[in-house]
């Protein structure tokens, strides 16, 4: 038997975890559409957003250096996650599908708070505490951002308020009750702690929340507090550069057993886990060294890149942020509230929507309903209960298995595992007891703003 027919779990050691991120901003083949500042449709003056983002955030948002360092002080709370993760061989998925394919999981669903949202939630909190911010105030959709934040801020002792959509912050209390326990302060979205959250509730007390008006709250208590600083767990250029810590280990893991994958996915709701993956493998391609097939996976309720447009706009409800080149279903647009899977961000990440714009990734959208009978074939297989976020590219992966079954075609297909299920149980018994409600927009309005 050869090490890579042996192999379960690939591991690095810990000597062996990145020691810079990987900025995909140098290799793209020209530079991203800037921001604009909406007062005047030209691009926006970085400075102006020190105010709401800790100024090295900024610096790597503009960056075009190839790497970046990682603090000593990051690395050394990544190894207490722990990094580096495993790379997983899904053997068994495999033999349940009687797919010739190879099936291989980027393993970040073991960090303390289930996801990977932790590598650039501990990064972020560690620039701003080296500058001396005291408070973080951040939005969260289904709560694995909202965690995540809570635990780096109780690692390096700042506050941390967090504005959790009001539809999940019902249906997923476990999550509320984890941020809460590392000592952040969590409010249903739209709350009555902001004035533009007030505001809705007077126009409707039984709002259900959007991940655009969380966005917008927690920007109006940053500008309102002089001791805080905004933290954004996707979309943004920086925030992608510290996920690249997973496929830059992925890569030595692939390299580990002498193997390349065919086909890299992963969900797509900002798009920090997919480019996190992804990246370090898309600068081959960009190269012209690989033809390897990259794809986002998205859900059929939020259908930004599948049904969106590559367009300038708001990145949140209230229009307090700067317009953004990126594919988007609109700043107003209202994920519907029977949505049980997370993914719920109007936009795309500037850098993903490029990409997939100009012919580099691809995506594709799955109904909820069939998202998790994708994951009941993952626990029923492999045992392991995944989030219903990552069951959006699990969804792909055993598309792709079993075209390979019809085509007898070998290939390598890779995932990024993103987060674990654990706390979505009442989303998977909704599921189980046939009460998920598939959505998708009839009518899409998309904005449009001239320069």
């Amino acid at each position: 038997m050869t090490n890579k027919e042996k192999e379960a779990f690939i591991t690095l050691d810990p000597e062996e975890i990145p020691t810079s991120w990987y900025n995909i901003q140098a290799d793209l083949p020209e530079p991203l559409p800037p921001p604009l500042d909406p007062s005047t449709m030209k691009p926006i003056n970085p400075t102006l957003l020190e105010r709401i983002f800790a100024k090295e955030l900024i610096l790597q948002e503009i960056s075009s250096e190839p790497s970046i360092k990682i603090p000593d002080e990051v690395l050394d709370a990544y190894l207490r996650l722990p990094r580096p993760t495993p790379l997983y061989r899904a053997k068994r998925l495999e033999n349940y599908l009687k797919t010739p394919a190879q099936i291989y999981f980027k393993c970040e669903n073991f960090s303390p708070t289930g996801s990977h949202k932790t590598n650039t939630a501990i990064a972020q909190a560690y620039y701003n505490k080296k500058q001396g911010i005291t408070r973080l105030a951040t939005e969260t959709g289904a709560g694995q951002w909202g965690t995540a934040l809570s635990l780096a801020c109780a690692i390096f002792g700042l506050k941390c308020r967090i504005y959790m959509v009001r539809t999940s912050y019902q249906q997923k209390p476990g999550r509320r009750i984890i941020a809460q326990t590392y000592g952040a302060e969590m409010f249903p979205s739209p709350s009555d702690q902001t004035n533009f959250g007030k505001k809705l509730l007077k126009e409707n007390p039984n709002h259900p929340g959007t991940l655009g008006i969380a966005i917008t709250e927690a920007i109006e208590d940053t500008v309102t507090h002089e001791d805080t600083r905004y933290s954004l767990g996707s979309v943004l250029n920086h925030v992608l550069l510290h996920q690249t810590v997973i496929g830059l280990e992925a890569k030595k893991q692939f390299e580990q057993i002498d193997t390349y994958p065919d086909v890299l996915c992963g969900c797509i709701g900002g798009g920090s886990n997919f480019a996190g993956f992804c990246y370090p493998f898309m600068k081959d391609k960009l190269k012209g060294k690989t033809e390897a097939e990259f794809v986002g996976c998205e859900s059929k309720a939020v259908p930004h890149t599948t049904k969106g447009t590559y367009t300038y706009d708001f990145g949140d409800t209230g229009k307090m942020t700067p317009l953004l080149k990126m594919l988007t279903i609109g700043h107003e647009y209202a994920c519907p509230p029977v949505h049980a899977g997370g993914l719920r961000y109007h936009g795309m990440a500037p850098s993903i929507s490029y990409l997939i714009h100009k012919g580099y990734m691809r995506s594709v959208a799955y109904s909820q309903t069939e998202v998790f009978a994708a994951a009941q074939i993952l626990a029923k297989s492999e045992g392991w209960i995944t989030a219903p976020e990552t069951a959006h590219s699990l969804k792909f992966v055993v598309d792709e298995a079993l075209r390979c079954k019809k085509t007898g075609e070998k290939k390598i297909i890779a995932m990024n595992y993103s987060g674990h299920g654990l706390l979505d149980l009442a989303s998977y018994e909704q599921f189980l007891t046939n009460k998920l409600v598939d959505y998708a927009p009839e009518k899409i309005v998309i904005p449009t703003f001239s320069r």
